[in-house]
């Protein structure tokens, strides 16, 4: 079952509220000694989180089925891109990892019990509670309920406190309605002033396809954070003589786009450095590793602020 974004929480009775985690979705299910972890792609992430294949074949149940997501991290933060050195071709690398940093599945739902009951058709609140008796059994650190509110007052406080990505809104009526989107996400905007340390063209004209952010850090390094790529209502071509008349410009004088990394492609690394004078507002929805974890919306230039303003502490 898959969300579809919205810019507000819903209104009314029988929604059920809980936190967007920023992690792997993954489906889980048990069959005998029989495990397997799956994305939301189709693709199987068995093999990637060992510790938590075995916990779950500890559990003394012959077979169910449960929807949750993979986070590693400690209890008060999770990151991303401890979760993404799992996805990696050297078991020896993934064991030690494991046990180094063992991963957490936060479940959300139930789709299928001991008894061998498929539990997609029977109403959220009813799944919730089996759930929820399903992890005051056999639960611990990693095997987790997600929390969640059926007070709208209480959710939006979540979202409005900044320690979460966003919220998912649920019917606690409704059914799992698999391949679907019957819920609702609601993500965490923000809106930082970032300095413009470069740009790439567009394949397709030749015009500008992107600016590169940065913000200065402590040292009055221009670190690279992000990029915007939303061009609507603005004169791209007028744009590229303005970034071609600031090249060749010092660009990034810390963390610098491009760098190597098992993620970068030929593109990534072509990208022209500009002098650090032209500041643009965005808005931007997570912060992950010092850097937006997405792309951002270009809102406005600010030529009424110094690039110098722009500092990290915006990200705090």
């Amino acid at each position: 079952m898959e969300a579809q974004s919205a810019a507000t929480l819903p209104m009314g009775p029988a929604w059920w509220f809980e936190p967007k985690w920023d992690g792997f979705r993954c489906l889980v299910f048990r069959e005998g000694d029989e495990v397997v972890l799956q994305a939301k792609s189709g693709k199987p992430l068995t093999r990637y989180f060992p510790e938590i294949v075995s916990r779950i074949r500890d559990v003394p149940l012959p077979r169910f089925t449960l929807d949750g997501e993979l986070l590693v991290g400690d209890a008060e933060r999770f990151s991303f891109e401890s979760l993404q050195m799992r996805l990696h071709p050297a078991e020896s690398r993934i064991r030690r990892l494991a046990s180094e940093t063992p991963a957490t599945l936060a479940l959300f739902d139930m789709l299928m019990d001991a008894d061998g009951r498929d539990l997609r058709q029977v109403p959220l609140h009813e799944r919730r509670d089996a759930l929820a008796d399903f992890v005051s059994r056999y639960g611990d650190r990693q095997l987790t309920l997600t929390p969640g509110t059926s007070d709208r007052a209480l959710a939006q406080s979540w979202l409005d406190g900044g320690l979460l990505e966003g919220v998912v809104a649920k019917r606690l009526d409704g059914p799992y309605a698999a391949g679907e989107r019957a819920m609702i996400k609601v993500k965490r905007i923000r809106t930082a002033d970032c300095v413009v340390g470069g740009f790439r063209y567009a394949q397709a004209d030749g015009l500008v396809g992107s600016l590169l952010l940065g913000l200065y850090d402590d040292e009055d390094r221009l670190d690279h954070i992000g990029f915007t790529s939303g061009f609507a209502n603005i004169d791209r071509t007028a744009l590229t003589c303005r970034l071609e008349a600031l090249a060749g410009g010092p660009g990034f004088t810390g963390e610098a786009p491009g760098g190597p990394s098992r993620w970068s492609t030929e593109r990534s690394a072509q990208w022209s450095p500009v002098r650090p004078e032209i500041v643009v507002e965005v808005s931007f929805d997570h912060v992950s590793g010092g850097r937006f974890r997405h792309g951002t919306r270009l809102l406005r230039f600010r030529p009424d602020k110094l690039p110098a303003q722009c500092r990290m502490d915006q990200l705090a």
